[in-house]
């Protein structure tokens, strides 16, 4: 019986160049979100993936559920390729919408320039370097031959910088996938199981207006925000001591990331708005997190006679919980990836939030796999000069190319 590895190993090595062209075309196609007008890019990767035999579905999402999640445009696209007869469904999801560039360059961000071994560009690491991990991974498995039973799925989505709610919840919910596993967009060097899920939370305190002279006339906005922080800062210091057990995640967070309001430095504010940022941890309950931060803020306000907050959700996204089945997965993957890299690949927790959680929630064992370093950090995802260690990309092909190869062994 052949070797897996060895099949795998040789059907990627004549592909290796196409695989970085491949990723260099989708880097060099903006796809910022914000604006999120992503339907163009769709449009180029279509033809790339037709031309490596692969038929692609088009999901246009309608207008207005777009300009509900504040996009322009965005088409899901949809690769599945089946092997036998029955067998799992196994997804694996990418995004290919990114954060806007920035500034402090010294590459330009959609030229996706070559050096020392490093592509650079917006996108390249997080992740449109997984368009090109998951599409050549099935070529592989497609020319090896191996005896395989089951689908492979390829789920291109366009809205996880907006949370996911019309990429992979969007798919979902319309039935128009049903998988068994899902692996979606990670790096290389570790396999996610779980991560936080967040709250985004607006305060609105009202108040009074009246001149400076006689602030006692008014009632100020600005006095029933404080109170407010400080209890919001309170509550910061007791989350500290609440630690995940998930490794890597650590504790649950709050942020005031933004205020604003007022009228005139002569002129007691009637208005001030806060933009708060709460991370949740897999152990705790969102709906809960929300009603208890929501009780302490109104709270607060009482403090302030004659005030009153107005409280908005601007997102709940829950967390990604572990389970039996996807820590099966990941023990599977981080098996293979150990020997590919030659080097330990773990089972990790990261503190930030994806929308991996979308298959997840609908009851499918999830973890997060792909090409890429051992950080965001190093990887300078979400900052200047993004860039994607080549050998990472072929090493993380082959780490996917031979877990599929597993999964779906006849």
């Amino acid at each position: 019986m052949a070797d897996p590895n060895t099949v795998l190993t040789a059907a990627l090595a004549p592909l290796r160049a196409e695989a970085e062209a491949f990723l260099a075309a989708m880097v060099r196609v903006p796809s910022d979100n914000p604006a999120g007008d992503c339907a163009a890019h769709a449009e180029v990767t279509v033809p790339l993936l037709e031309a490596m035999g692969f038929t692609v579905e088009r999901h246009p999402v309608p207008a207005d559920e777009c300009a509900a999640v504040g996009m322009t445009s965005a088409t899901n696209l949809i690769v599945r390729r089946s092997f036998g007869t029955g067998g799992p469904v196994v997804a694996l999801n990418a995004h290919g919408d990114v954060v806007p560039p920035g500034e402090g360059w010294t590459q330009d961000p959609y030229g996706a320039a070559l050096k020392d071994g490093r592509m650079y560009g917006r996108g390249v690491a997080v992740s449109k370097s997984d368009f090109a991990t998951y599409a050549f991974a099935l070529r592989a498995l497609e020319a090896s031959g191996l005896a395989l039973n089951g689908t492979v799925e390829l789920h291109l989505t366009y809205d996880e910088e907006t949370g996911g709610e019309i990429g992979p919840q969007w798919l979902l919910k319309r039935g128009l996938s049903k998988p068994d596993l899902c692996i979606c967009a990670g790096f290389s060097y570790a396999v996610t199981t779980g991560h936080n899920g967040v709250l985004h939370l607006e305060a609105i305190f009202h108040g009074k207006q009246a001149h400076a002279a006689m602030p006692h006339t008014g009632v100020d906005a600005l006095e029933a925000a404080t109170e407010a922080l400080r209890s919001l800062y309170g509550e910061r210091a007791r989350l500290s001591g609440l630690m995940s057990g998930v490794q890597g995640i650590g504790c649950p967070a709050v942020t005031v990331g933004r205020i604003s309001g007022g009228v005139n430095t002569n002129v007691v504010p009637d208005r001030i708005a806060l933009r708060l940022d709460r991370r949740i941890i897999p152990e705790e309950n969102p709906a809960e997190v929300e009603a208890g931060l929501r009780a302490l803020i109104e709270a607060a306000c009482r403090r302030v006679p004659g005030s009153n907050v107005t409280i908005n959700r601007i997102v709940l996204a829950g967390p990604l919980v572990p389970s039996d089945e996807s820590r099966a997965l990941a023990a599977r993957i981080c098996r293979v990836a150990s020997e590919v890299f030659a080097t330990e690949v773990k089972q990790v927790g990261v503190p930030l939030y994806t929308d991996a959680r979308h298959y997840a929630e609908a009851g499918i064992p999830t973890v997060l796999y792909g090409a890429g370093p051992r950080s965001i950090l190093e990887a300078n995802a979400h900052a200047p000069d993004e860039n994607l260690v080549l050998a990472d990309l072929h090493k993380a092909t082959l780490v996917i190319a031979r877990v599929l190869a597993e999964v779906l062994a006849a």
